[in-house]
């Protein structure tokens, strides 16, 4: 099988910093991290090309197990899927959402590999592909553009400084896709009647143990404002050569 972890999350653009620094996420409208469709797209691709089930793992509060957002999940190409759906996710840190969702992957079954975004639309912090593997005690490989599947495991395009280069992996193995590796497709009216009649599995947060990383929030505050230099630049190489000094590049 093949499982792809996604995340239903409200859309940043929606959400409004507050004076103490804190995010208020009351009017952000949750959807389908916007990065995950192309890591559902591979995923459906080669699910297809192998004859075997893609399995949708995810982590969030209540409104994850949702008719609604288990429809847009199914929707895009997966079988089924298996979901923790609780307010108590909420305070927990990456590390422990990181372990859930390899807790899920056992649930699921014999897994041969585990597809994620590169990093959420709400925090992206990129930290999942790696906490996800290390719980699971698999290699992870980020940046891929491509995968393709051999008999015994996968050969992986990777994305590297000035280029690109291709991994064989044999075994499990959780990759990270580029949010450029491909243009998902649109579901269609007949893909979005027939996602909900998939079956999904929707567990609470006390049928699949995290790991005991807990951390505390002591204090939120606005990042300082930093006033405008307002230079002009004759040319580019002066540009390049000013943002390299204030250390940008």
């Amino acid at each position: 099988m093949i499982v792809v972890a996604y995340k239903y999350a409200p859309n940043p653009e929606d959400a409004e910093v507050k004076a103490d620094g804190s995010v208020d996420w009351t009017r952000a409208k949750a959807a389908v991290s916007e990065s995950d469709p192309v890591a559902i797209e591979l995923g459906s691709r080669l699910a297809k090309a192998q004859g075997v089930e893609l399995v949708g793992i995810s982590v969030g509060g209540k409104v994850a197990g949702s008719a609604m957002a288990t429809k847009n999940a199914m929707s895009r190409g997966f079988d089924r899927g298996v979901i923790v759906a609780d307010e108590a996710t909420a305070e927990m840190t990456s590390t422990q959402i990181g372990s859930m969702l390899a807790g899920l992957v056992h649930k699921v079954g014999d897994v041969s590999l585990v597809l994620t975004a590169d990093s959420s639309v709400d925090d992206s912090a990129g930290m999942m592909p790696g906490l996800i593997a290390g719980y699971l005690g698999w290699p992870a490989v980020l940046e891929v553009t491509d995968i393709e599947a051999t008999d015994g495991g996968y050969i992986l395009t990777q994305r590297v400084r000035g280029g690109s280069r291709k991994l064989k992996v044999s075994g499990p193995v959780v990759v990270a896709t580029t949010s450029d590796a491909t243009s998902p497709a649109v579901p269609s009216m007949k893909d979005i009647l027939a996602a909900g009649k998939k079956p999904v599995e929707v567990l609470s947060a006390d049928d699949v143990e995290a790991a005991p990383a807990e951390l505390k929030i002591t204090g939120t505050e606005r990042p300082p404002t930093r006033e405008r230099k307002g230079k002009m630049y004759a040319s580019a190489d002066e540009l390049v050569a000013a943002l390299r000094e204030d250390g940008v590049l």
